[in-house]
């Protein structure tokens, strides 16, 4: 990591923004919203004589430029395909473009709410959306993004944060006991599912990034783009319990199988990836714990109550990856 641009990055001031959009040779006319993104900075900024723009700061040491440009590389097929995911711009050749210790990209800014996941016509028309993306997911891999499998979200974070000493003392020996369950439960869904197949994907598919306006729907930040089974894209527009989550499933696959056959092992999945990703936010917020932007805005993270709800989330997690996965008929 690049120590003069991780302090750049840290100390991020809105006339560097401006001042780095300005080289690239946007009027800005001063106006700007820092939005809801820690992994990144992430800003709308007003332009003279036109709509605003957004702009990503892009966090050092985190993806290569390599893979960054496959992440605007697969936005820019699925836009090509009028897909509604917001690629990056094209300016003076290039999407990606560095100024200073900064790199950094720019694309248009739509507005717009988190879709209601009880509106079952939008879960479908999700569904729609998912299965076009994930046609063209698998017409060819990623060469520098990584997957969403057990060794990278589960035993990797675990490792992180026993070997940094994040967990408290009081807490330690609950939590060691209960992420061996919660692992050998994921391998076992793995196990059941099968030899599901990979391909790319959103990779973070949640409802804060879908935005919807009227009957228009657009999808945003593909920065966790990855190989991973098609499910993925999918469990986390299912909320609620079983019988809430059965009938969102339902029209989720009717917009899904209308354009792409689902593998129905994939079920097995669902309580597998949320585990996985239980684990991987807290080795995020471990991981980002020197940023003094995630002090302020997670400060509960090392308390005592954190990490015992943390570890009841875990043990929940156990007992629901022994139920039978949510169930679904394919017609």
């Amino acid at each position: 990591m690049n120590d003069a641009a991780t302090l750049a990055f840290a100390d991020l001031q809105p006339e560097d923004i401006l001042a780095a959009l300005a080289e690239l040779g946007f009027r800005c006319d001063g106006r700007f919203l820092a939005l809801n993104s820690y992994e990144n900075r992430v800003y709308q900024v007003g332009i003279e004589d036109g709509p605003p723009i957004v702009t990503k700061f892009y966090r050092p040491g985190r993806w290569s430029d390599a893979a960054i440009l496959e992440e605007h590389a697969f936005a820019a097929a699925l836009h090509e395909q009028e897909i509604p995911v917001v690629p990056a711009l094209e300016h003076d050749g290039a999407t990606l473009h560095q100024t200073g210790h900064h790199r950094l990209a720019v694309y248009k800014c739509y507005g717009g709410r988190a879709p209601d996941l009880d509106n079952f016509e939008l879960q479908k028309q999700l569904g729609r959306l998912v299965a076009r993306i994930h046609l063209e997911g698998e017409v060819k891999h990623f060469e520098h993004r990584p997957g969403i499998d057990i060794d990278s979200y589960g035993t990797e974070s675990v490792e992180y944060l026993l070997d940094h000493d994040f967990i408290p003392d009081e807490n330690l020996e609950a939590y060691e006991r209960i992420v061996e369950l919660v692992l050998d439960g994921v391998e076992a869904c793995y196990e059941r599912a099968g030899g599901v197949r990979e391909i790319r994907l959103h990779g973070d598919f949640h409802p804060g990034n879908v935005l919807v306006r009227g009957e228009q729907l657009h999808i945003v930040d593909l920065d966790d783009c990855r190989h991973g089974p098609s499910v993925q894209d999918l469990w986390m527009f299912l909320s609620g319990d079983r019988e809430e989550q059965e009938p969102q499933l339902k029209a989720l696959l009717q917009g899904y199988t209308a354009f792409r056959t689902f593998d129905a092992r994939e079920l097995h999945l669902i309580e597998a990836l949320r585990s996985l990703r239980i684990i991987h936010y807290a080795a995020w917020l471990a991981r980002r714990w020197e940023d003094p932007a995630f002090k302020v805005a997670f400060p509960w993270f090392d308390s005592r109550r954190y990490w015992d709800e943390h570890i009841l989330a875990l043990r929940e997690q156990v007992a629901l990856m022994q139920e039978p996965p949510l169930e679904w008929l394919d017609y």
